[in-house]
């Protein structure tokens, strides 16, 4: 992914640590780099605010205690498949919500 301009920051370096910039584990001198990738790249700010959603939304889901271990697990898998290309977000969707218990449906 690239929008084909040179960069500082190369645009792998920046997908590679996209998960550090994140949660907010890296250094302050690399997080600025990373921002002003992100002001020069519209691909790679794409992808941030895929990432930061799909984030958003695992915390929202799945950050409660009664969640079930095997289902958080599930979701996690599918979600690494579809980041990966390996799967289609609605076949995944359709088959984790046929694999949830009835209770955890409501």
């Amino acid at each position: 992914m690239s929008c084909g301009e040179p960069h500082e920051t190369d645009c792998s370096e920046v997908l590679d640590h996209l998960y550090e910039f994140l949660d907010h584990e890296m250094p302050d001198s690399d997080c600025t780099k990373f921002e002003v990738h992100f002001e020069e790249c519209s691909p790679c700010l794409e992808k941030y605010g895929l990432e930061q959603a799909v984030k958003k939304l695992v915390k929202r889901c799945c950050g409660q205690d009664d969640v079930p271990s095997d289902l958080r697990s599930k979701v996690m898998g599918r979600i690494d498949l579809i980041r990966s290309g390996q799967a289609v977000p609605e076949q995944d969707l359709t088959a984790a919500e046929s694999e949830q218990p009835t209770a955890a449906k409501e």
